[in-house]
């Protein structure tokens, strides 16, 4: 009924270990991780974790983040990957190219980014109309006033 034998297990959950990078910690190269994130330093390099990054008011990446949620306070430059939420505090500055699933920006949040939404398809810039379908104006469209108000001013003079 009782034995003497216990199995040992480990789990390996993507939020069971937490690694923190203080302010004053300046970091070159490649981290990869399956915890929990917290930067209050400096990394250049590459961060890769299925977890959580919090990226502290003094912390700084240069180069890419892929994770599943991030909270930004402090400085990205480079090529932002998050699956999941991307929330952009007050004081963040974010540089470069962003891929999300989800965006929250508050308000006094820099964001100089190409910013692509996961799922979402790019938006065409071509549309095609064939000439048998009649063009839907719009009538607060302000292109169509001003053309109409032009037509207008011809015809009076």
């Amino acid at each position: 009924m009782f034995s003497d034998k216990k199995e040992k297990k480990i789990a390996l959950e993507p939020s069971s270990a937490q690694n923190r990078i203080n302010e004053g910690t300046k970091l070159k190269g490649d981290i990869s991780s399956t915890g929990f994130f917290r930067i209050d330093g400096i990394i250049e390099g590459n961060v890769k974790t299925p977890s959580k990054v919090v990226l502290g008011k003094t912390g700084v990446i240069i180069g890419t983040l892929t994770c599943e949620n991030a909270d930004i306070e402090g400085k990205f430059e480079g090529n932002l990957q998050v699956s999941d939420t991307l929330s952009l505090r007050s004081s963040a500055i974010v540089e470069g190219d962003v891929t999300v699933g989800k965006l929250a920006v508050e308000p006094g949040a820099t964001m100089n980014a190409s910013c692509v939404m996961q799922g979402s398809k790019p938006k065409n810039t071509t549309t095609s109309q064939t000439p048998s379908e009649p063009s839907k104006v719009h009538p607060f469209d302000r292109q169509q006033r001003i053309k109409k108000a032009a037509v207008e001013n011809d015809l009076d003079d």
